[in-house]
């Protein structure tokens, strides 16, 4: 039976340019399609751009622009820094697009039918740049509390949809399903702060503009943003259109990824909706929280803002993924600082991986000619020892992997490589060859190219050029000395030859000048 994947990123407001935290999501996303399509899986990764609302129409305005020709311009901005990344998604949607709008305005109608959306009068505090309206005790010192921004007082006439119908029926899917959301206290900050205060009936649509998609039976209403965004999980897929074979070949997600600002419409609004709609919810939505810098958010009016294209073009692409997701923990915030992206780089990158396989591809060509020797299936005590720890180390690699733990799955691969290098120094392979004693040098040689080469297989989902890099080196070629399930072997290297000279994976920097070309970039 073939395995399926199904992952999404939340679909972004191009409203301006991306900057790493906005870029780590959709990295997050791009890693976990890899890692399942390496286990075998049929992954399916869905990304794209919210092109409705308010805030939209307020921007393009301000460029001299139709909202049309700013989506248009965006969401082609958005596909090259994809590009530029290497995102490997299988679906790009817009919600402009035809495919969606129809379906969307079908949504609606039939929320209207069964009578979860209703006709009333709206007044409360909007923000703008969320979209969203606030009751007076959600504000958080008369601000917005998602964004911090001002809000506005707003009366309108809007549709509402019936939240409160369904809040037990949500309560009771959160006890059943206790890994629904991650990491677990998400849920909990559902349930305290908008559950159990009451649930309010959210408005679904707006009369003061009308850059949106119409609600058919009443036009001059446009479908309010989040369940016109929030539906495109299942429009992408071929939900009520002529050909739903992906939808039913996906549905339910097996992953949702956002970041902590929109935890909410993820947690409670999207469960309810697909609750109305008689759909089974998503198996897991995986909520990260933000890269902060030292003075806090970044911001252009502060100077801080780094964006992926500014340390790709420097650094490389491999190594400005490691770093976002190495620094991203799960349970609190990121730092991104300049001296820390150097550090990481020069010692993890460099020194750790760089020169463990340009000492072990060289060591190779010294004492064997290339040749990768033969393993004779009967290690010594100490490559015993290192075999059984690298198999342990390689299950925990797997299950941080397999419960979307990336930054910690980093941390066991370079324990992992921490461990090589002392391998190497224990062995002391250039004392062996002294000593002629070519049993023991055979073994070592033999367990350093090994261990490098399931290292390379493990650090594909993050690092796909360095990995291909370092199997290149080693000589690795067939593909079933590449395939992930081959990590569990050892005997598996027949006539392998490394290449004649290593090559650096990564030239060491001057921290110093690098720091500053980083802040001087941030200015910008």
């Amino acid at each position: 039976m073939n395995k399926k994947f199904y992952i999404t990123t939340p679909i972004y407001y191009p409203s301006g340019r991306f900057h790493i935290g906005t870029a780590y999501t959709t990295v997050l996303a791009d890693t976990i399609k890899r890692y399942k399509k390496q286990r075998g899986y049929e992954s399916y990764l869905l990304t794209g751009t919210d092109e409705h609302g308010q805030k939209i129409q307020t921007v393009a305005q301000k460029r001299g622009k139709t909202p049309q020709q700013h989506v248009d311009e965006m969401a082609e901005d958005a596909k090259k820094l994809w590009k530029t990344m290497n995102i490997e998604y299988d679906d790009f949607i817009r919600t402009t697009e035809e495919r969606h709008t129809k379906i969307v305005q079908q949504i609606f109608d039939k929320f209207m039918e069964t009578g979860d959306i209703y006709k009333g009068e709206y007044e409360g505090w909007y923000c703008e740049p969320c979209e969203t309206y606030f009751t007076e005790t959600q504000l958080n010192d008369g601000k917005c509390p998602d964004c911090g921004r001002e809000v506005v007082k707003m009366k309108e006439e809007s549709y509402f949809f019936r939240m409160s119908k369904y809040a037990d029926k949500l309560l009771k899917f959160y006890e059943e399903n206790v890994e629904f959301a991650k990491p677990e206290y998400r849920k909990t900050e559902m349930i305290n702060n908008f559950i159990k205060p009451g649930l309010e009936d959210l408005c679904v649509s707006r009369t003061t503009f009308d850059w949106g998609i119409p609600v058919l039976k009443d036009p001059k209403h446009v479908i309010y943003v989040w369940l016109d965004a929030l539906t495109n999980y299942i429009t992408a897929l071929g939900y009520m259109s002529e050909d739903d074979t992906k939808f039913k070949k996906f549905w339910p997600a097996d992953l949702q990824i956002v970041g902590k600002d929109i935890a909410r419409f993820h947690l409670i609004y999207w469960p309810i909706f697909l609750m109305a709609l008689e759909l089974p919810l998503p198996k897991k939505v995986l909520v990260h929280n933000w890269i902060m810098m030292k003075d806090g958010k970044m911001s252009k009016s502060k100077g801080n803002v780094i964006y992926p294209e500014t340390l790709i073009e420097r650094y490389g692409l491999d190594a400005t993924r490691y770093y976002l997701l190495r620094e991203m923990p799960e349970s609190q915030d990121g730092l991104f600082t300049p001296e820390g992206f150097i550090e990481k780089y020069n010692t993890n990158l460099c020194n750790d991986l760089g020169n463990l396989l340009n000492r072990t591809v060289a060591m190779c060509n010294k004492y064997f000619e290339g040749q990768v020797p033969q393993y004779n299936g009967t290690p010594n005590e100490v490559d015993k020892e290192f075999e059984e720890f690298t198999n342990k180390q390689i299950q925990k690699i797997e299950e941080k992997y397999d419960r979307y733990e990336i930054n910690l799955a980093l941390q066991e691969i370079w324990v992992l490589i921490s461990r090589t290098n002392k391998y190497i120094d224990e062995t002391t392979p250039w004392v062996l060859a002294k000593e002629e004693n070519k049993e023991k040098l055979q073994s070592c040689i033999y367990h350093l190219i090994e261990t490098l080469r399931k290292i390379g297989i493990i650090l594909k989902p993050v690092m796909s050029d360095t990995s291909e890099n370092i199997l290149r080196q080693l000589g690795i070629t067939k593909n079933e000395e590449k395939e992930w399930e081959s990590i569990k072997k050892y005997d598996t290297l027949k006539e392998v030859k490394v290449i004649e000279k290593g090559e650096p994976l990564f030239m060491r920097l001057d921290a110093k000048e690098e720091e500053e070309y980083i802040k001087e970039a941030m200015k910008s």
